[in-house]
């Protein structure tokens, strides 16, 4: 009963990482970068602050990366700001969509595209 018997490794196999950071075979994926998101939660902050929008998601996918914000956190998103790198050229990088899909603007700077979400009452003197 002396005898020892090998340990089994019960944790599943890890995959390999190569040297470059990625999974081989897994595709890339689009996100904000640490700018990006200090532009969108400089306006997100604002607008909580103000009490109109309440909640946000984030979805990075391949295609596109997407900022949802929401004025309750049970309903469908106001706004979604994307980032779609295929449209950089074209059309811009970055969009802002409105919940039924309407684009209210479109562009290369992120800033001059959230900036149509930032708009500010105006006194109008008649």
């Amino acid at each position: 009963m002396n005898e020892t018997e090998p340990s089994e490794d019960h944790c599943p196999a890890r995959p390999a990482w190569p040297a470059g950071g990625g999974a081989a075979g897994m595709a890339e994926v689009v996100s904000f970068d640490r700018n990006e998101l200090c532009e969108i939660f400089g306006l997100y902050g604002r607008k909580v602050a103000g009490g109109e929008w309440r909640d946000y998601a984030i979805d990075f996918t391949a295609q596109k990366a997407v900022f949802s914000i929401y004025r309750r956190a049970a309903e469908y998103a106001l706004y979604r700001i994307e980032k779609h790198p295929k449209l950089a050229r074209k059309q811009g990088l970055y969009s802002v969509v409105t919940a039924t899909g309407l684009i209210l603007k479109r562009g290369h700077d992120l800033s001059r595209v959230i900036a149509v979400l930032d708009k500010r009452l105006k006194l109008v003197s008649g």
